[in-house]
């Protein structure tokens, strides 16, 4: 790309020794969105990361491309790890490091990524909070109201849980993409990769008696409703589409009846995953219904309960039962 046309919109007196790394920067966020689907918040924690990687090289005296070297990425680490940040706020800003030079390297902009010889530090063994049947149970049997907003938020924990999406993937569902004649859900997940999910029993009940009775009265709360809030499933009391920050605190709502103060939206998804997997749910099949691209990222649920495989162990096992 011709040095003329990265200089478009900055006057030379801001030009910072890293210039030309930040102009690759503003490249690599537009590929994100553009080529990878990636919404505007993950471009944004990426460019937030990436920008402090940009000052620290900045302190170090690097004026482009090729003053990076294993040791300036290994250097970043390091002060990463001094700041006694999480281990995993360590792990996802290298991996927007690593990133950031695979995109260079694409583009010819360097021929070498120095991240990928740098380790990235091994994240702790830590289980997703989940909740127990009993406790979904006694969770959502309180979301007795009749009230629009009441059969809403019904609605909206039990497909949560019982279809495991994300609280954006609930938020970003429309109206088209609800088809009860066949029982499933057309769900938009990370990168805007489409898939299908059944939609069953609890669920596709207080979703249709919201959709029957509680919707049309939020819909018409809206003075002027745009294209966007007509096509919505779930609405606020203006009749536009739900945000994402009322389902976390419809979550925290919903917690406080279990005595989980700080129940997060995703505590549901785990907890569908869990009790999917714990009623016989093959491992290939969850993995379609939550989108997750890497088998991988499931097994972390083969190892949630314990205690669950004791107690079928020892109702199975013959041996178990004999003192021996």
């Amino acid at each position: 790309r011709p040095e003329a046309q990265r200089e478009v919109g900055r006057s030379p007196e801001r030009r910072s020794p890293v210039f030309e790394l930040e102009n690759a920067l503003d490249e690599y966020l537009s590929h994100l969105r553009i080529e990878r689907g990636a919404s505007p918040r993950t471009a944004e924690a990426y460019r937030r990361d990436l920008e402090d990687y940009l000052a620290f090289l900045d302190g170090e005296g690097v004026e482009g491309f090729g003053d990076i070297d294993r040791e300036k990425v290994a250097a970043f680490e390091r002060s990463l790890m001094e700041q006694n940040l999480a281990v995993t706020t360590v792990r996802r800003r290298i991996s927007a490091v690593r990133g950031y030079h695979r995109f260079l390297v694409r583009e010819g902009l360097t021929d070498a990524n120095p991240a990928d010889a740098v380790d990235i530090p091994k994240a702790a063994d830590r289980l997703p909070d989940v909740l127990s049947i009993e406790e979904v149970g006694e969770m959502l049997d309180a979301f007795v109201g009749t009230r629009p907003s009441d059969l809403r938020d019904r609605a909206l924990l039990e497909v949560l849980y019982g279809c495991g999406l994300r609280a954006s993937e609930a938020v970003g569902l429309d109206m088209e993409a609800v088809n009860f004649d066949d029982g499933f859900l057309r769900v938009f997940g990370k990168g805007s990769k489409e898939r299908i999910v059944p939609i069953a029993g609890a669920a596709e009940r207080a979703l249709r008696r919201y959709l029957a009775e509680g919707r049309p009265a939020l819909a018409r709360a809206a003075a002027n409703p745009t294209a966007d809030a007509t096509a919505a499933v779930f609405l606020n009391q203006r009749g536009g589409r739900l945000g994402r920050q009322s389902v976390f605190n419809l979550a925290r709502k919903a917690g406080r009846v279990i005595g989980r103060y700080d129940l997060h939206p995703h505590t549901l998804r785990h907890s569908f995953a869990t009790h999917m997997l714990k009623g016989g749910a093959d491992l290939r099949v969850l993995q379609e219904i939550l989108g997750h691209a890497d088998m991988s990222t499931l097994q972390v649920y083969t190892h949630l309960d314990r205690t669950h495989l004791h107690e079928e162990y020892a109702h199975a096992h013959p041996r178990d039962k004999m003192n021996i």
